[in-house]
């Protein structure tokens, strides 16, 4: 009987103490609650939280900057602070973060967008003015641009070959450098394409009904147009309902691209109406977790691949890994061990090893 109180106190006390030394991070989420894209991305975080053994509290902006401030400010300057801040440069508003960090004490990582090469002539970069930014990591948003267009372009120019075409691109938010490096991938696809002509570009900050409200004029404006560019998911649909309810055929008459990674699109794409499919970076947050709980262990990422990264999550997807992508995405957890990205205790492993391949496989 003694032995069996023995062995459970201990057991208790053991839990207790991986409660109270488990890393604690908060998450500045730029988006919305309900909002498809930013929901399954803190999902892929919280799986990856759970498996990892490390507390995770995220904190949505709903699209609102002097929210995403306010809630930074409170962060870093309330008293129950974290042991790690992880943020965006949505709209510019990382300098400011990382002002109000000072003297925190608290970790700081970016994702998604990072600072700007301008913005950092002024901070400095990772490790430098404020030596608590430890790093960051972004996708390959402008390759992601690049093969959504040349997808479109490639399926456009088959069909009409050798005959001009026009193009129309909806975007996201101007001061978001995610959406302008996605938009240097269409120039750059476009400079490939002479007989394709770039109508107009306009920012629908990531929306639905602000990419169907302007379509609606735009698609009257351009009636010729047969090339639909967008920078992600929403935009895509808005723009693909404002085309049916003015007689086009989305995946027939007219080449759509989408981005992201929601259930609706993937299905829409294996439906055909969205033309060229690219997925990935919704799982850049899990990721980031992984890294912050090797750094935490006493293993510093920055000697395994460096303290700030491009990591190559975006993939252009078929219809055989659109199949398999939706499986793991309607399955709690991903079907993934995020303990075996870990490089803790591997001390022969170079670098990590990021990618959508897993959720693919």
């Amino acid at each position: 009987m003694k032995g069996r109180c023995a062995s459970l106190l201990f057991f208790l006390c053991l839990g207790l103490s991986q409660s109270l030394s488990a890393a604690s991070v908060v998450f500045l989420n730029p988006g919305r609650t309900h909002e498809p894209f930013w929901a399954s991305y803190a999902q892929f975080m919280q799986a990856a939280a759970g498996d990892l053994g490390m507390k995770l509290e995220i904190r949505y902006a709903e699209r609102n900057l002097q929210r995403m401030l306010d809630q930074a400010r409170d962060v870093l300057q309330g008293e129950n602070r974290p042991d790690y801040l992880v943020f965006v440069n949505e709209q510019y508003a990382a300098p400011e973060i990382l002002r109000l960090a000072r003297g925190s004490g608290v970790k700081l990582f970016t994702v998604n967008s990072t600072l700007t090469p301008d913005q950092q002539a002024v901070t400095g970069g990772t490790r430098e003015h404020y030596p608590d930014w430890i790093g960051s990591m972004v996708p390959n948003d402008e390759e992601a641009g690049y093969l959504m267009a040349r997808t479109l372009l490639e399926q456009q120019a088959r069909r009409t070959p050798g005959q001009p075409f026009e193009v129309l691109a909806f975007s996201g938010v101007k001061q978001t450098p995610a959406a302008q490096r996605r938009e240097q991938g269409l120039m750059a696809a476009l400079a490939e394409f002479p007989q394709a002509r770039l109508r107009q570009l306009v920012y629908s900050e990531w929306n639905r009904d602000r990419a169907y409200n302007q379509a609606l004029q735009l698609f009257q404006r351009y009636p010729s147009v047969s090339v639909v560019w967008s920078a992600n998911d929403e935009m895509a649909f808005g723009a693909m309902q404002a085309a049916t309810e003015l007689g086009r055929k989305p995946g027939r008459d007219m080449y759509f691209s989408a981005l992201n990674n929601s259930p609706e699109v993937l299905r829409a794409y294996l439906d055909g109406q969205i033309s060229a499919l690219v997925s990935g970076h919704f799982t850049l947050g899990g990721w980031a977790m992984v890294l912050l709980h090797d750094y935490d262990a006493g293993v510093d990422f920055a000697q395994h691949g460096g303290k700030d990264r491009e990591v190559r999550l975006f993939m252009a997807l078929d219809r055989d890994k659109t199949k398999r992508l939706l499986q793991h995405i309607e399955r709690q957890g991903y079907d993934l061990d995020f303990r075996a990205f870990s490089l803790v205790g591997k001390k022969a492993a170079a670098d990590y090893r990021f990618s959508l391949e897993p959720l693919i496989d």
